[in-house]
């Protein structure tokens, strides 16, 4: 009885999973939040703001995109129109020790897959918009949906009107603050292309 397929397959198995081990290994780590670290959309400094941040690693770049809030970083994931390749995402743990509203922690970041989110609560985000509030911990979660509200969902089973629908933001945006976010969008824009 010849059993030499047998063992080719056995270790092409063990190559493809080998391979399968790498590629996980290889996935961007999260990068702490300093001074100089400002969201994607906003180009405002994420210190100064509240409540959970996210970041998205793109393929071929070496830095993260950060995100003021964690509906940014997911609407940002589910927009049709990306031209890289998202290969990770990582989000605040808000039940992380240390992390508060006003500060979730520089560093307290969890992989956005294995966040448990409570979705719908009466919490705005950095932006002021409705937020999704990631926890590691689903108990943790499950107290603080108790407490603000809305419910404990996984990533995959957020609907996409949570994070890309419009939000009316109280009190709106006036002619100052708009002309002041335009000339930060200029000003990113010139960095990129130079």
């Amino acid at each position: 009885m010849n059993h030499a397929p047998r063992y080719a397959l056995a270790a092409l198995g063990l190559l493809a999973l080998a391979a399968c081990r790498e590629e996980l290994a290889e996935l961007p780590a999260a990068v702490a939040m300093t001074g100089d670290s400002v969201g994607h959309f906003c180009q405002m400094g994420l210190l100064e703001h509240p409540g959970p941040k996210g970041q998205l690693h793109l393929a071929g770049l070496p830095d993260p995109l950060f995100f003021s809030q964690v509906r940014d970083a997911i609407a940002y994931q589910r927009m049709p129109e990306q031209s890289r390749m998202i290969v990770a995402i990582h989000v605040s743990d808000m039940g992380a020790a240390g992390a508060v509203w006003d500060d979730p922690g520089a560093g307290n970041y969890i992989a956005a897959e294995s966040a448990h989110y409570v979705v719908g609560a009466t919490v705005a985000g950095g932006m002021g918009a409705p937020e999704l509030v990631p926890f590691a911990d689903p108990d943790r979660a499950m107290a603080f949906a108790a407490e603000h509200g809305g419910d404990v969902l996984r990533l995959a089973d957020i609907p996409d009107a949570a994070v890309l629908s419009p939000v009316e933001l109280e009190g709106g945006i006036d002619a100052g603050e708009d002309a002041d976010f335009l000339d930060r969008l200029r000003t990113f824009q010139e960095k990129q292309e130079s």
